[in-house]
């Protein structure tokens, strides 16, 4: 048998610690033992960059059927469940014709809607943008100026100039898959295969091309691995780029502030905060110099939308009929979600022991999209590298990840209409699937909860037993833990 990762070499080996990798293990020779040989090349490491590597280019298969029809060809994007906003952003925001997204010349702006993501996503969108251009010859562009977007969008060149930009998208979107699955494994040395969960995980191929979140992503995982290298410097600029390119790497900071309080760590709460600040000062000024009227679209734009896709607000409203305003939406959200913030607060302080950083941030984002007036599908990639290391356990992942994968399917088809009775009304299937979804993540919610709560259940910091017959149960008699935080 080879080894990849033996607990002779300070690896807990999944294989003695995961029940379910466990019961596999026994079609090829059971749980790797003392007398297991080693493979020096194969490291965990290398294992987990290829399993992601793996992982996303069978997200590339599942989008097939959309490459070939470059997106426009019927009901494929719904059907075959292979959506992705990048095609569609190509032509619409401008970036076909090289347009910074941040430009207030008003013949731009009339020919072309305003780019509503974060400047993170939105430099990102762009450079690419020009990086394809480039591998395409550098194509005259006087040419565009005198068509119609609605002509741009189905000329054949430009056409095939889409799949281009797709096509350097997804591997600059692969390298940062591959980056984030490396990080994650060096978190916690002693668990360097929890990364695996990431690699793997059904809801990074599916969703993984559907936008650019795969650069927050990575951020956060970069933060996650700075943080356990005690580098809270570091630890502040990934929070404070992962900011400028989604929000939500922004409520990581309530997590520290509970570990620093439980530890005294003041200083270094006032790097990390100061740091994020700074970073995310210096990368949204050259877009707010630029065009602030710009700059301000993605915050206006998000305060403006109404109850969106796969929100809990989308299933009241339809469900019951209302009509909710964006305001009464806006402050039920900020209520539910300061709330919950105060609970997760209030758990941290009073825990037998502090908690990990992904543990806590778990718990805060989970919040968040469990409130949110919207959650798209790809928004499960904010929960992944956090989730799989507050709970590295391949049953409960693969539990939460499947009502996300049934949201998945769902989401596309309702938009496709496949959903709608026969008889007219409205997607009650699709209600069902945003709940369902929202259950699987509120059980993994439970469980880190009962971790934070019975911190001897915390498989991370429980000691491994290469002789214990079920190493899904914890020992109950394991009282002592180091109060250092693990990632």
């Amino acid at each position: 048998m080879t080894d990849t990762g033996a607990p002779e070499d300070g690896h807990v080996h999944p294989t003695q610690d995961d029940p379910v990798v466990t019961a596999l293990s026994e079609s090829v020779g059971g749980p790797v033992g003392e007398h297991a040989g080693r493979a020096r090349w194969w490291t965990p490491l290398r294992v987990v960059v290829l399993m992601a590597a793996f992982g996303f280019a069978l997200g590339l298969v599942q989008k097939a059927p959309c490459v070939e029809g470059t997106w426009i060809e019927g009901d494929t994007r719904y059907s075959a469940m292979c959506y992705s906003d990048l095609p569609y952003l190509y032509t619409l925001r401008g970036f076909v014709e090289e347009t910074y997204p941040y430009t207030d010349d008003e013949q731009v702006r009339a020919r072309y809607e305003s780019m509503e993501y974060p400047v993170g996503i939105s430099y990102w969108a762009w450079g690419t943008s020009l990086v394809t251009h480039w591998l395409n010859g550098s194509p005259d562009l006087e040419p565009r100026y005198k068509m119609s977007v609605g002509e741009l969008q189905t000329d054949p060149e430009i056409l095939e100039e889409t799949r281009l930009y797709v096509v350097v998208n997804a591997l600059g979107l692969a390298l940062l898959t591959i980056l984030a699955a490396a990080l994650l494994t060096k978190v916690n040395p002693r668990r360097p295969w929890d990364a695996a969960l990431f690699a793997l995980a059904p809801a990074l191929a599916l969703t993984g091309m559907v936008n650019w979140d795969l650069l927050a992503v990575a951020l956060v995982a970069g933060a996650l691995w700075a943080w356990a290298k005690d580098r809270p410097l570091l630890t502040g600029v990934l929070i404070g780029l992962g900011t400028a390119a989604k929000l939500y790497p922004l409520f990581l900071l309530g997590g520290l502030l509970v570990i620093c309080a439980r530890q005294r760590r003041w200083r270094d709460l006032g790097v990390v905060v100061g740091s994020a600040v700074v970073a995310w000062v210096l990368t949204n000024a050259p877009a707010y110099v630029a065009s602030p009227t710009e700059w301000k679209v993605f915050w206006s734009f998000n305060s403006e939308r109404g109850a969106d896709l796969g929100s809990i607000w989308l299933v009241i409203s339809q469900a019951g009929d209302l009509s909710l305003s964006a305001d009464t939406i806006n402050d039920g959200s900020l209520l539910f979600f300061g709330l919950w913030c105060a609970g997760v607060l209030a758990l941290g302080l009073l825990a037998p022991e502090t908690p990990r950083f992904a543990q806590l941030g778990f718990l805060v984002v989970a919040g968040f999209l469990l409130v949110n007036k919207v959650y798209s599908p790809q928004y499960v990639l904010w929960l992944l590298p956090l989730a799989v290391l507050a709970r590295p356990r391949w049953r409960d992942q693969l539990i939460w990840q499947a009502g996300e994968v049934l949201y998945f399917a769902s989401v596309w088809w309702y938009l496709g209409g496949f959903l709608e009775p026969s008889r007219g009304g409205d997607s009650g299937f699709y209600w069902i699937a945003i709940i369902v979804r929202m259950a699987c993540e509120l059980y993994l919610v439970a469980l880190v909860v009962r971790d934070v709560v019975r911190p001897w259940r915390d498989p991370v910091e429980r000691p491994v037993d290469p002789g214990r017959t079920d190493p899904g149960v914890a020992d109950q008699d394991t009282t002592t833990r180091s109060n250092v935080v693990a990632v």
